[in-house]
């Protein structure tokens, strides 16, 4: 993942403790009344470095999926970012996790996020949305991540396209422009109009971009972006910092929690992965997945 990149010198500079929380989770947080339910993955399955490690060595490329299962019960789908999947195409997917208490979080496709302005979608997003209803009792909360150029200059046809949202679909939002965190005015309204249309705005932990590290809830879920360095030393102690505060939020009344790791170098990500299941699930009484290496 290039967005937050660093190079090793730069991030021995870096301070990566996470924030204290914003005064207005509070709000959103209750006393919990039921057990929190937890989700963890990455942000893809087809890795040919896994072979061996998580994957049994000579499978087929269309075994990835149903090996990846094994090991989480998550995973970000960058592909549906690419195109639009047919519904026949996405059941091909969620079959393969049947059975399991697994989610696809699918990304909202580039036409809309990046090029189209939020402008005239209608017709692209019904079909984006009747590819994804494939997944059935697998879809998991839907991402968009807006892109890098889009500002808050922009925002009213985004805002207009949140609007039109359905209401059954959970969604979260990930806004990337340095301007939506500098201008405070502009961030807090963005956070007064998500809660408002109970949309999440996804919390993203890259070490070149500290502020899309906000920390903000604006629904009782947390949908949280991890990119690691390379299994650096801090790449374990902002789990294990991580771990903590999702406690706490727990202990608040956090009712759902989605946890995506990512790397710079995706050979290296099951070993952060293994790592931050034992924890979470040692701190926060979690029960995700044991993640096993083969051998």
């Amino acid at each position: 993942m290039e967005f937050g990149r660093v190079t090793p010198k730069e991030l021995e500079k870096l301070d990566l403790h996470l924030p204290a929380d914003p005064a207005g989770n509070k709000s959103i947080l209750q006393p919990p009344g039921k057990k929190v339910k937890a989700w963890l993955g990455t942000s893809k399955w087809g890795r040919k470095e896994w072979l061996g490690k998580l994957y049994p060595k000579g499978i087929k490329d269309s075994e990835f999926l149903r090996e990846y299962v094994k090991h989480f019960n998550a995973i970000s789908l960058n592909a549906t970012h690419y195109q639009i999947y047919k519904p026949d195409e996405i059941a091909k997917w969620a079959a393969k996790a049947s059975g399991k208490d697994f989610r696809f979080s699918p990304k909202v496709t580039n036409s809309i996020s990046h090029y189209s302005g939020f402008n005239n979608t209608n017709t692209i997003t019904q079909a984006f949305i009747e590819g994804i209803l494939a997944f059935g009792p697998a879809l998991g909360p839907v991402l968009l991540q807006v892109s890098e150029k889009y500002n808050p200059k922009q925002r009213e046809p985004l805002c207009k396209y949140l609007q039109s949202w359905p209401s059954d679909l959970l969604l979260f939002l990930e806004v990337r422009h340095p301007d939506w965190y500098i201008d405070k005015t502009v961030f807090n309204e963005l956070l007064s109009r998500l809660k408002q249309l109970n949309i999440g705005l996804a919390i993203t932990d890259t070490a070149g971009r500290r502020d899309v590290l906000h920390m903000n809830l604006t629904i009782p879920k947390a949908y949280i972006r991890f990119v690691g360095n390379s299994l650096h030393a801090s790449d374990y102690t902002r789990i294990d910092e991580w771990a903590e505060r999702l406690k706490i939020w727990i202990d608040q009344g956090l009712e759902e929690i989605y946890f995506f790791i990512q790397m710079q170098d995706d050979s290296l990500t099951p070993e952060l992965a293994k790592y931050a299941a034992a924890q979470f699930n040692n701190v926060c009484g979690l029960s995700l997945p044991e993640i096993k290496f083969i051998g």
